[in-house]
């Protein structure tokens, strides 16, 4: 049996000849099977060159060959580590990925026989890569990737939105737009989920841009938009720091009753926060409220910083009454906001009552707090106020530590 090597690189051509050898022919764009004869006869056919080859030539045969124990410790271990629900099949494929040598064998040659003899279902294919993303192995993604090629993983659009997604998380934004692609070579179409993806994707990697391209794309679709496809939006302008546009969509949302996830309206609300911008920071904040969730002492945190920022120790204090109006309890890092907001408008007085009465509900006043009052104590000059403070500190921590015991 011969093989003929033809110029398409796709095609193998087989042929039983009744003499041993038979003809390698090249040609430019074609190719043809002929048998010796006295002369060669085309109509309308051009080629570079021609050559015989006499050779005979097999294709690579690869065998199914189970890991013996001559492995390393590590190896072992993350073989015995492998769940014990785990089919038969699905564990001999994990334990040659586990022992894969690249210099030794080829990943797609070895899924190709382990398809071929093992006859994996798809629910096999996702048990074998869920395992693998759970263990993060680095060839987690080449298999994924190989699988989409198989008739038996029986690939979805959910499928490359996946893969694609696990780049987006690496910052492989090459890797993911070649994904994107194959995706569609396939005849897949991009759907509201795919395109999330993307402009999460575009948004954590800084292109706004794309980001915005995707997201008209996406509105193209006709399809009402949900709150993860507005939320991937607004989080790109928030990175982008326009965040008028971000609470622009944001207002948009809701208008159709569409609420954006906790985590947006957070990010959101400390930016404003960390640029001083109090009257942005109220507006998120109340937002939140109008959405449905209830404030935490971290949101309030956001909120009394904006104020303290922006020179307003007044707002900021009502902030912080209401948050314990609301039956939150305070953390140091509120107290210490509000001291900070005292010692910025020198009012010292205000900042002993508003300790006193701290004092006075039993909030005792933690590190940070106190590392305010004793830079400001020192900075006046009070230096045995400053010892007070904290050796007072000093105790009341080492109170909490027996207490804990």
């Amino acid at each position: 049996m011969g093989f003929f090597a033809c110029s398409n690189p796709i095609t193998i051509c087989a042929l039983s000849c009744e003499t041993t050898r038979t003809h390698h022919c090249h040609l430019w764009g074609k190719s043809f099977l002929q048998k010796p004869t006295n002369f060669l006869c085309f109509r309308k056919l051009y080629f570079q060159r021609v050559f015989v080859k006499t050779e005979e030539e097999e294709k690579p045969r690869f065998r199914w060959v189970e890991i013996g124990p001559d492995i390393s410790e590590a190896q072992k271990e993350a073989i015995s580590q492998l769940p014990t629900k785990m089919t038969r099949r699905c564990k001999a494929l994990m334990k040659q990925i586990i022992c894969f040598s690249p210099e030794k064998t080829n990943l797609s040659h070895l899924l190709a026989t382990w398809v071929k003899i093992m006859k994996p279902s798809r629910a096999d294919w996702l048990s074998v890569l869920k395992e693998l993303s759970s263990l993060d192995h680095p060839l987690f993604f080449k298999v994924a990737e190989l699988a989409l090629l198989e008739e038996s993983f029986e690939a979805n659009v959910r499928d490359y939105t996946t893969i694609i997604h696990g780049y987006g998380k690496q910052n492989r934004l090459q890797d993911a737009e070649n994904t994107l692609l194959a995706m569609k070579r396939r005849g897949f179409i991009c759907d509201q989920v795919t395109l999330t993806a993307l402009i999460h994707m575009y948004s954590k990697a800084g292109n706004l841009k794309l980001a915005e391209e995707t997201f008209e794309e996406m509105k193209l679709l006709g399809s009402p938009l949900d709150k993860r496809s507005y939320g991937s939006m607004i989080m790109a302008y928030i990175r982008a720091r326009m965040l008028d546009q971000g609470e622009s969509l944001l207002r948009e949302m809701e208008a159709q009753e569409i609420y954006a996830g906790k985590e947006v309206y957070k990010a959101l609300l400390r930016s404003y926060s960390m640029i001083g911008d109090s009257e942005g920071a109220q507006r998120v904040f109340d937002s939140i409220q109008f959405a449905g969730i209830t404030p935490d002492v971290k949101l309030c945190g956001l909120l009394i910083n904006a104020y303290v920022m922006a020179g307003q120790s007044h707002e900021a204090c009502i902030v912080f009454e209401n948050l314990r109006r609301a039956g939150l309890e305070p953390n140091d890092k509120c107290v210490a906001l509000i001291l900070a907001a005292y010692e910025k408008e020198n009012k010292l007085n205000k900042a002993l009552d508003f300790l006193i009465d701290l004092e006075r509900e039993g909030i005792m006043v933690g590190k940070e707090a106190s590392e305010i009052l004793a830079g400001w104590f020192r900075r006046l000059g009070v230096v045995e106020e400053v010892e007070l403070v904290l050796r007072d500190y000093a105790s009341k921590e080492a109170k909490c530590k027996a207490s804990a015991f």
